[in-house]
């Protein structure tokens, strides 16, 4: 499959990094693009792809692809991903999907309607640990999940490399709440409807940089979710992110040493869960890092069969839905259902 990159700025090293790991899986790179020529010539140099763009219609014009890989500022994402989808070329979208619900079922309305594969990024759950999870969970060993944590709360300065996050009139929800709702939504299933409680406790801040979620599913479980940039306790577990599940017959426990505890019947066993450092990887980020490497496995995985990506658009549709609720529950202090798509 012949691809391209869309950003080529801080994280999307990370994407560069691991499309390369997927040269053996048969997967090309041919074109990288950047508005900053500088930055899309070194990543070209970097990564031993042969030309670069600094007009992404230009590279999609030119260029003979079976997908984009779209890692820019989510106000940019529906017109990238409309005119890929428009000219038959598969497309995967960084998170969160876009800054509002319209977008999000814009794009994916016209993958649809053009029978076009697009994908959404989301690699929290493509995280070492969140699959250990997950195979318990699908094991039955604790039974249905009946209530649920997960946590990601850290004071890591975000902002030195990111200091755009300062102005973003909507940020913790939409940069790492997604991340925790889609978690919550991949253990314990659709959810019905969202309470959320959010504060801005950086004075420097325009938007909420705490949000605080309950969730009921349709399971019946309830759960919280939880992210903030502004939390204060040391050890720091950044960049982990902290998961509890209680079940009918036992629960897991993800700690911040990477231990998954396993209680099941009265017995209890415990191992550690931890990526491997990997040759572009390290400490602390290895397990983000190779979970973007994981995520882009899958999705490419999934278009070779023939099939949507576990984090299809439409998929991913209900992850924004939940964070949508959020919002609009914050603003109102009641409980509030998430939006649902009505197509096919």
């Amino acid at each position: 499959m012949r691809g391209a990159v869309i950003g080529c700025g801080f994280f999307a090293q990370n994407h560069l990094e691991a499309w390369r790991d997927l040269r053996a899986d048969g997967v090309e790179l041919v074109a990288v693009c950047d508005l900053d020529a500088a930055k899309a010539k070194a990543a070209a140099e970097k990564f031993g792809v042969s030309r670069f763009h600094i007009d992404p219609i230009a590279l999609l014009a030119t260029e003979k692809l079976d997908f984009i890989d779209i890692i820019t500022r989510m106000e940019t994402h529906k017109d990238l991903a409309l005119e890929a989808i428009a000219r038959g070329v598969r497309a995967i979208v960084q998170k969160p999907f876009a800054p509002d619900w319209a977008d999000c079922v814009a794009m994916v309305e016209a993958a649809k309607t053009a029978g076009v594969p697009l994908a959404v990024h989301e690699n929290f759950r493509y995280q070492r640990p969140m699959l250990a999870i997950r195979e318990t969970l699908d094991s039955g060993v604790i039974g249905e999940v009946t209530w649920g944590r997960i946590a990601f709360r850290t004071g890591y300065d975000v902002y030195k490399t990111q200091p755009y996050f300062h102005r973003e009139a909507r940020f913790a929800i939409l940069d790492t709440g997604v991340h925790v709702l889609d978690l919550a939504r991949f253990f314990m299933g659709g959810v019905e409807h969202v309470s959320c409680e959010t504060q801005r406790r950086n004075p420097a801040n325009i938007g909420e940089d705490t949000a605080t979620m309950m969730l009921r599913h349709a399971s019946g479980a309830v759960g919280l979710a939880e992210t903030t940039y502004e939390a204060r306790q040391l050890p720091d577990p950044f960049p982990q992110t902290l998961v509890t599940l209680e079940g009918e017959k036992g629960s897991i426990k993800l700690h911040e040493d990477f231990r998954l505890i396993v209680t099941s019947d009265g017995r209890v066993t415990e191992r550690k869960v931890n990526s491997p450092l990997l040759a572009w990887t390290s400490e602390p980020w290895h397990n983000i890092q190779e979970s973007v490497l994981l995520t882009q496995k899958a999705i490419i995985g999934a278009w070779k069969e023939g099939r949507d990506a576990d984090t299809s658009g439409v998929d991913n549709l209900e992850t924004f839905a939940a964070a949508e609720a959020a919002y609009a529950s914050a603003a109102s202090g009641c409980a509030t259902a998430p939006a649902r798509w009505t197509g096919t």
